[in-house]
């Protein structure tokens, strides 16, 4: 059985007009120990996506189960790693951490949360900066402690919500190679939603398309299918690489068109597939 079983997954939202369908027919699986990557333009609905799967809202249609038992709410198992690093400004790294230790693992002594805390910070290199608050972080800094503290949490399933949009290009990639080890060192099952298609194919084990939206759907699944540990400068020159990115491109550039009536051919401008960020 699935760790995550959605099935006809429907998502809409009331508004003056009318209501409006963000998500439509949503069936998905993942497996304990995988690796999912879902890619889609902003806008698409994938932070709603992630916020049905976290309980954080309800779905208008379908079921969603996670370890045999339906979602209903939020819940330690599902860690959750946000965009905007949803710190507290007055806690240092170390609190942060260990707060959420301590909200999960009531039971445990003082020592253990402690050092449970304490090796969780290590884990992302953030030893030195321990006592610091997040205003005297970078932002890789303050993404490295809300990873730390979504491990912390020991869930069974981290869902990771475009963490490092908000980044710098080196700073991304530093943090896109370090979450990959920590990933693959501690086993972790994880769902990460990305516009960015390079960064789902350096990181996962399986990519699954969202279509346009409204009413976006998932598309075809991708198996990734390229050895660990993966290295970004030698992937640019893999034909496996350049396949399965034209694949993902192809059905996104596909799904804009069908539901927006744009014309053929790759889009021009600044921002290639308008806000689909891809490397070059």
């Amino acid at each position: 059985m699935a760790l995550l079983d959605l099935k006809g997954v429907g998502k809409s939202y009331a508004g003056v007009h009318g209501a409006t369908e963000v998500l439509r027919g949503i069936d998905l699986q993942v497996e304990r120990g995988e690796f999912a990557a879902i890619v889609g333009y902003s806008g698409a609905g994938k932070t709603t996506l992630v916020s049905l799967i976290a309980g954080l809202v309800r779905p208008t249609t379908g079921s969603l189960v996670f370890a045999g038992k339906p979602i209903v709410s939020p819940g330690p198992d599902r860690g959750v790693v946000f965009q905007n690093y949803s710190l507290l400004p007055w806690l240092t790294v170390f609190e942060n951490v260990h707060l959420a230790v301590d909200q999960v693992f009531a039971d445990w002594t003082p020592e253990r949360k402690r050092a449970h805390a304490e090796r969780h910070v290590a884990l992302v290199n953030l030893t030195p900066a321990r006592d610091k608050r997040p205003a005297q972080l970078s932002g890789g800094m303050r993404q490295r402690v809300a990873v730390a503290r979504a491990l912390a949490m020991d869930p069974a399933m981290l869902l990771l919500d475009e963490p490092f949009g908000a980044l710098d290009a080196l700073t991304r990639a530093s943090l896109q190679d370090e979450l990959g080890r920590l990933c693959q060192s501690t086993g972790k099952t994880v769902l990460l939603i990305t516009n960015d298609v390079d960064e789902a194919i350096l990181l996962a084990d399986r990519i699954i398309p969202l279509s346009a939206g409204p009413a976006a759907c998932m598309g075809p699944s991708f198996a990734v299918g390229i050895e660990r540990p993966r290295d970004r400068t030698g992937l640019n020159h893999d034909p496996r690489f350049k396949a399965l990115r034209a694949k993902v491109m192809d059905y996104l550039l596909a799904s804009a068109r069908d539901r927006r009536g744009r014309p053929s051919g790759r889009p021009t401008g600044r921002r290639p597939l308008e806000v689909l960020e891809v490397a070059r």
